[in-house]
C-alpha cells in the first residue's frame, strides 16, 4: 500500500485496498484472471524458452560492446549501408518481398524516402520517377491516393504520398480542394470517427492520418476536429493508453495515433499524461528495446511508437536513452546493411526507418532531426509551412504568408 504525509515517502502496512466492485470486476474482465488468486498462471507466468534466453543474452553483449550514450559516434551508424539497402529495396522489383508489397507500395516508399533524408541521402533516387509514380497513384473520382496503380485510395496512402511530395518539395502537385473533400467524405457523422475509405472501417490510425493531412495540405476545417476529439477520447483505456477503437486493447502504435491526432488539434490535455508516460516507460524491457504491450518482446519499430509519443508528452526522459540506442544499433544488419525488428533478424525498410527515426529523436550523431507529430525531417515540416511542435506537443501553427 502506498501512503505518506505528503513527503512522497512509502510506507508500508497491514491495510488493504478494497477495490469497489465494478472497477475489480473490469480489472479482472481484462486480464482474464482472478485478482485475489496468486495461484492463478496469469500471475505466474512460464520461463522464458531456450530461444528468448539467447535471444537476450545475444542482445546483452552486444549492448556491452556499445559505448555510453554520450560517447556514440557516427562510425557506430553502418550509414551507407543503409543507404545501399534502402536503394535496392527500391530496385529489386523481381524480389518476392516486392511483388508481396503493391498493397502498401507508397507507405513502403515513405519509410525508405524518409530513412534517405534523415541519413542525408536522398539524392540517391531519382526523385522525377518516384513523383510520377505517385501522381499515378491518383484517384482523381475519390480524391485520395491509392497504395499502387489500379488499387482503391485510402486514407493511409493519401498522407504517404503527401509526405513523399513534401519531402521532394512538389506539394503545388496536390489538388488539396480534392483531397480535403475526400477527408470529410470519410467522416462519420455519428461520432466523428474517421474510415479508411468507403468501405467504413475505422480505426484511430485512420484519425491521426486525416488529421495530419488536413493540417499538412493546410484544409484543417474540411473535418470536424472537435468530433474527431471527443472520438479519441472514447478509445482511451483505464491504463491511460489508446486502442484501435473504444474499447480496444492499448497499443503502442495506437497510442502515437491518438497522441499525435491530439497535438494537431491542440487537445493534449485530454491525455492523461502521468498513467500513459508510465504505461509507455513500462513498454522498455531489460534487453533495452521497448514493446508494443505488456508481455511481449522488444521490436525496433516501437522505439519510435513509445519514444515519439513520450516526446509529444515532454517526457522522453522517462526512459533510458542509452539501453534503446544500443538495442536499435544491435539489431543494424552487419552485412547487408538495413535493420531488423530484434538482434539476427531479416531487416526491412520498415524497422529502418523507425529505428533511425528514434535515434533522430535522441539526437544520435549524423541523422537529421525529426518532427514527433508529423513523422518528417523537420526542415521539411519547415519548408512547406508546418512550425516545429512546441514542448508541449502542440502545432504551433502555420508560416504566417499561408
Amino acid at each position: 500500500t502506498m501512503g505518506g504525509d505528503g513527503d512522497g515517502e512509502r510506507q508500508d502496512d497491514e491495510r488493504k485496498v478494497e477495490l469497489d466492485p465494478d472497477l475489480k470486476k473490469m480489472l479482472e474482465d481484462f486480464i482474464g484472471a482472478p485478482i485475489d488468486d496468486p495461484t492463478h498462471p496469469f500471475w505466474n507466468p512460464p520461463p522464458l524458452t531456450e530461444e528468448q534466453e539467447a535471444m537476450f543474452e545475444d542482445v546483452k553483449r552486444r549492448a556491452k560492446e556499445c559505448v555510453g550514450l554520450d560517447g556514440f559516434t557516427e562510425d557506430l551508424l553502418l550509414k551507407d549501408m543503409h543507404v545501399q539497402y534502402v536503394k535496392r529495396s527500391s530496385e529489386d522489383k523481381d524480389a518476392i518481398e516486392y511483388v508481396l508489397t503493391d498493397h502498401l507500395r507508397l507507405s513502403g516508399m515513405y519509410w525508405g524516402l524518409t530513412a534517405l533524408d534523415l541519413l542525408g541521402r536522398l539524392d540517391v533516387v531519382d526523385a522525377d520517377e518516384i513523383v510520377d509514380f505517385v501522381q499515378r497513384c491518383w484517384v482523381p473520382d475519390v480524391g485520395g491516393y491509392a497504395p499502387c496503380v489500379y488499387h482503391d485510395a485510402h486514407v493511409l496512402y493519401t498522407l504517404s504520398a503527401v509526405q513523399i511530395l513534401a519531402l521532394f518539395d512538389r506539394m503545388e502537385l496536390i489538388d488539396r480542394d480534392a483531397v480535403a473533400s475526400f477527408l470529410t467524405s470519410l467522416q462519420r457523422e455519428s461520432d466523428g470517427a474517421i474510415m479508411g475509405d468507403e468501405w467504413g472501417e475505422v480505426d484511430t490510425r485512420f484519425a491521426y492520418c486525416a488529421l495530419s493531412i488536413s493540417t499538412l495540405i493546410d484544409r484543417p476545417r474540411c473535418i470536424d476536429r472537435d468530433k474527431v476529439v471527443e472520438w479519441i477520447d472514447e478509445c482511451k483505456n483505464f491504463d491511460g493508453g489508446y486502442g484501435s477503437d473504444p474499447g480496444g486493447e492499448s497499443h503502442a502504435g495506437q497510442v502515437f495515433t491518438c497522441v499525435g491526432g491530439l497535438a494537431l488539434c491542440d487537445a493534449v490535455d485530454r491525455i492523461d499524461h502521468f498513467f500513459l508516460g508510465w504505461w509507455l516507460a513500462e513498454r522498455q524491457v531489460k534487453a533495452g528495446g521497448l514493446n508494443g504491450r505488456p508481455e511481449k518482446l522488444p521490436d525496433v519499430c516501437y522505439s519510435w511508437w513509445v519514444l515519439s509519443s513520450l516526446a509529444i508528452m515532454g517526457k522522453m526522459h522517462w526512459i533510458d536513452h542509452k539501453a534503446l540506442a544500443r538495442f536499435i544499433l544491435g539489431c543494424q544488419d552487419e552485412k547487408k546493411g538495413g535493420v531488423a525488428d530484434r538482434p539476427d533478424d531479416e531487416p526491412d525498410v520498415y524497422h529502418t526507418f523507425f529505428g533511425l527515426a528514434a535515434l533522430s529523436l535522441m539526437g544520435f550523431p549524423g541523422i537529421k532531426p525529426i518532427d514527433p507529430v508529423f513523422a518528417l525531417p523537420t526542415h521539411v515540416c519547415e519548408r512547406i509551412g508546418v512550425m516545429r511542435t512546441a514542448a508541449d506537443g502542440t502545432v504551433i501553427g502555420r508560416k504566417e504568408e499561408n
